[in-house]
Formats: C-alpha cells, sequence, structure tokens
C-alpha cells in the first residue's frame, strides 16, 4: 500500500452523522469503527462513539474522521489534524522524525490497541500531523 496523504476532522460526537453526510456528498465507501468495537479498552462513555472513520470515493477522495479522544480539548479550529498513513515503517517513521522535530508530542509513535504503529504530534508551526503505520497481515 502507497503512503497517502488526507484530511483527518475530529468531532464532538457527531462524527458518524458527519461522514454519512459527507457519503451523501462525495459518494464512495465508509468504513466506521467505534471505540466499542475493541472491548473492554473503550473509555468509559466513549462506547458507541467513532474512533476512526474512513470514506473513500471513486474520485480518489479519502477522508478521515473521529469523536475527539478523551483528555484532548474540543475547539472549532483546532478540529483537524493531516494524517499520513501506510504500510512503509521507514518511509513513515522518517516524516514523524521530521515533523515532530522542534514540535510536541501528543501521541508517541508506538503500537496501538488496533494493532498499528500510531503517533500524534504538533509540528513547530502549530500543525497537527497523525501517523498510522499499517501492520501487514
Amino acid at each position: 500500500m502507497a503512503s497517502r496523504l488526507n484530511p483527518y476532522i475530529s468531532f464532538s460526537g457527531e462524527a458518524k452523522q458527519a461522514m454519512e453526510f459527507y457519503k451523501g456528498v462525495f459518494g464512495g465507501n465508509l468504513s466506521v469503527h467505534t471505540y466499542g468495537d475493541f472491548g473492554s479498552e473503550a473509555p468509559p462513555g466513549y462506547g458507541d462513539k467513532v474512533m476512526h472513520s474512513m470514506l473513500e470515493t471513486d474520485k480518489g477522495f479519502t477522508l478521515m474522521c473521529s469523536d475527539n479522544p478523551p483528555g484532548m480539548e474540543y475547539k472549532q479550529g483546532n478540529n483537524f489534524a493531516v494524517s499520513l498513513s501506510g504500510d512503509d515503517a521507514d518511509e513513515l517513521r522518517g516524516y514523524w522524525e521530521k515533523l515532530s522535530d522542534g514540535g510536541n508530542v501528543q501521541v508517541p509513535l508506538e503500537k496501538q490497541m488496533w494493532g498499528d504503529v500510531f503517533g500524534m504530534c504538533t509540528d513547530k508551526f502549530g500543525v497537527g500531523w497523525m501517523v498510522n503505520i499499517s501492520q501487514q497481515g
């Protein structure tokens, strides 16, 4: 899988409704995973909230979103980041090192409960980034 770069939007509890709306606008295939899909590791009160969703359209558009994770402040204007994802670990780790250098790491780049390696940071210019390295089968 080639690396991809796309917007990632956070919502305050309405991620599923928003993604269904965007699917109605752009068409395509929508996948939605709630915190509850991961069982007992779901934070209290987050079982039905969206942990990750992705809309891929026939035109090649990709949009990802989630409900704001526990412990992170939601404020319109800070509710989106740029997502880098793929399975080329060396390439993506290289991007992570450069993006996080001089910035602020919110989630260290490490293995997560869904099995992938993931991290979140804000670069030195204030831009939010998410890096996800897919684990091959």
